[in-house]
C-alpha cells in the first residue's frame, strides 16, 4: 500500500529508489534493475542529468533522429529530432526530399516580441491611476537597468511598458502590459527578472505619488510572470511551385493533388475536430526539433494551440492556395525560441544538435523549426489525400509491434519483407508472426 515520506528530497538517489521500488513494487529487483539501466556509466554525464531537474531517479531515454535534405532559404540542413512516435522523421524527410527539387522552404522571421505582466488591483480613480502611470514609467524602467545592461548591450531589452484596464472582466483588475527583446536567449529568467523589479518599484513609488487618496495608494500586486502567448514573435514557413511540378507519379496528377490537398486545408481551417488533429502533426515536427535544441515544447505548444484559436475558433495553422497555376502552402506560427541560455549550454546532446543545425541563432531556428512543421503537415496532407495515412504510418509502426512480442532479428527480416505486399495492422502482424512460430 502506498504511503507518505518526509524527507524524501533530503535522501540520496540510492535511498529514494530504495523506498519506491519497497513502496510500489512486488518485483523489487527488477524494478531496480530497470532504473539502473538507464544510468550513464559516464559519471560526470550522470550527474549532470541528476541535477536537472529534482529528485532524479534515473534517465528517460528518447530517440534522436535526423531529417536530411531540407533546403531552407537556399541552405541545406539535417534536422534533428527527439520523438518516441513512429514515421515523424521518415514522414519529415520524405517531405524535404520532394521540395529540394522544388525550391526548397522559404521562411523569415516577422517578429520576435516577447511579453510580460504585472498582474494588480486598484479601486480608485482611473485618471489618476493614468497619471501616476505616466509619472512612473520612466522609473520603472530605470530601476531595472542592472538587469537589462547586458541585454541592451547585445541590443536587446525593454521594448514597452502599458497601462492596461481590465476592470470590465474583473473588478480592480490592472495590468502592466510589457514587451521585450531578448535576442537569442528564450529570456524568461530575463523577462520575469524585469516584471519583479517593475511591481516593487510600481508599489513603492505608488505609497509616495501625492495624486493619490490614502485608500488609492494601496496597489495590491497579485504576480509577475512572462506570458507563453506571443502572437508578436511570429515566423512565416511556405514552399509553391507550379501545379504540374506536384505530380510525382501515376496515382494522380499535379492538378487533383493541389485541388484535393487544398480542399483539405480549408476543412482544417473551418472544422475545430480536424484542426486539432491537423495541427498536432504540425507540432509533431515542432516539438521533435524543439525538444532536440533544448527549448521549452511545453510553452511552444500552449503559445501555438491559443494563437490557433485567436479568431475566437480553432482552426488550422497553415493554409493552401493555387492561383495563376501556382500551388502555395504556408504557415505563419509564433514561436519563442532560444540557442543560449537553460540547456543549449548543458546538455551534451542539445549542444550537438545546435552544431549540426549550423549553430543557428534564435530567429534562424525559429525558422527550422516552423520549415519542420510545415514539412510534417505537408507528408501527413498528402498521405491523406492520396494513399491515405495508415499505410505509411503502419509500415513504420511494423517493427514497434514486432518488439512488443519479442521477434527474433530472423523473423524481422522475413516479416519486414512478407509486409512489403500486405497491409499492416496490429492483428495481421500478430498472426503472420505466430504462424512463422509455428511452422505454418
Amino acid at each position: 500500500m502506498s504511503k507518505t515520506i518526509s524527507g524524501f528530497s533530503k535522501l540520496s538517489k540510492s535511498k529514494k529508489i530504495d523506498w519506491i521500488v519497497n513502496t510500489y513494487f512486488s518485483n523489487t529487483e527488477e524494478a531496480k534493475r530497470v532504473l539502473k539501466q538507464y544510468w550513464s556509466s559516464n559519471e560526470k554525464l550522470q550527474q549532470l542529468h541528476d541535477e536537472f531537474i529534482e529528485n532524479t531517479i534515473t534517465n528517460y531515454y528518447l530517440p534522436l533522429g535526423v531529417a536530411p535534405n531540407f533546403l531552407i532559404n537556399n541552405t541545406l540542413y539535417t534536422i534533428p529530432m527527439a520523438i518516441e512516435e513512429s514515421s515523424v522523421v521518415a514522414a519529415a524527410s520524405k517531405a524535404a526530399k520532394f521540395w529540394l527539387d522544388r525550391g526548397g522552404f522559404k521562411a523569415t522571421v516577422i517578429s520576435t516580441t516577447k511579453i510580460g505582466q504585472v498582474h494588480f488591483m486598484y479601486h480608485g480613480d482611473f485618471n489618476t491611476l493614468q497619471r501616476f502611470f505616466k509619472q512612473v514609467k520612466p522609473k520603472l524602467i530605470e530601476d531595472a537597468k542592472p538587469i537589462t545592461k547586458n541585454m541592451e548591450a547585445r541590443g536587446g531589452g525593454i521594448i514597452d511598458i502599458e497601462l492596461r484596464d481590465k476592470t470590465s472582466d474583473i473588478k480592480g483588475y490592472y495590468q502592466l502590459h510589457s514587451s521585450f527583446e531578448t535576442l537569442d536567449a528564450m529570456g524568461a529568467n530575463f523577462i520575469n527578472s524585469c516584471l519583479e523589479q517593475f511591481a516593487e518599484t510600481f508599489k513603492n513609488e505608488a505609497l509616495a505619488f501625492d495624486g493619490f487618496s490614502e485608500n488609492e495608494q494601496d496597489i495590491q500586486i497579485v504576480m509577475s510572470i512572462l506570458s507563453n502567448y506571443v502572437p508578436n514573435c511570429l515566423v512565416r514557413a511556405e514552399v509553391s511551385c507550379k501545379v504540374e511540378e506536384l505530380k510525382e507519379d501515376d496515382l494522380i496528377s499535379g492538378e487533383d493533388f493541389a485541388i484535393k490537398f487544398v480542399q483539405a486545408v480549408n476543412i482544417a481551417e473551418i472544422e475545430p475536430y480536424r484542426a486539432v488533429t491537423h495541427n498536432k502533426g504540425i507540432m509533431n515536427g515542432i516539438d521533435a526539433v524543439v525538444l532536440a535544441t533544448g527549448n521549452d515544447f511545453r510553452a511552444v505548444e500552449a503559445g501555438v494551440h491559443a494563437y490557433a484559436s485567436r479568431h475566437g475558433t480553432y482552426s488550422s495553422l497553415s493554409h493552401a492556395k493555387i492561383e495563376d497555376g501556382i500551388f502555395t502552402f504556408w504557415m505563419e506560427i509564433p514561436l519563442a525560441l532560444g540557442t543560449v541560455g537553460g540547456l543549449t549550454g548543458l546538455h551534451p546532446l542539445v549542444k550537438l544538435a545546435l552544431e549540426l543545425l549550423h549553430k543557428p541563432s534564435a530567429k534562424e531556428l525559429m525558422q527550422i523549426v516552423a520549415v519542420a512543421g510545415l514539412a510534417q503537415n505537408f507528408a501527413a496532407l498528402r498521405s491523406l489525400t492520396t494513399t491515405g495515412i495508415q499505410q505509411g504510418h503502419m509500415k513504420m509502426h511494423l517493427m514497434n509491434i514486432l518488439n512488443q512480442f519479442d521477434a527474433s532479428d530472423n523473423e524481422k527480416i522475413l516479416l519486414t519483407d512478407h509486409f512489403k505486399t500486405n497491409v499492416v495492422t496490429h492483428s495481421a502482424v500478430v498472426e503472420a508472426l505466430n504462424k512463422l512460430r509455428n511452422g505454418a
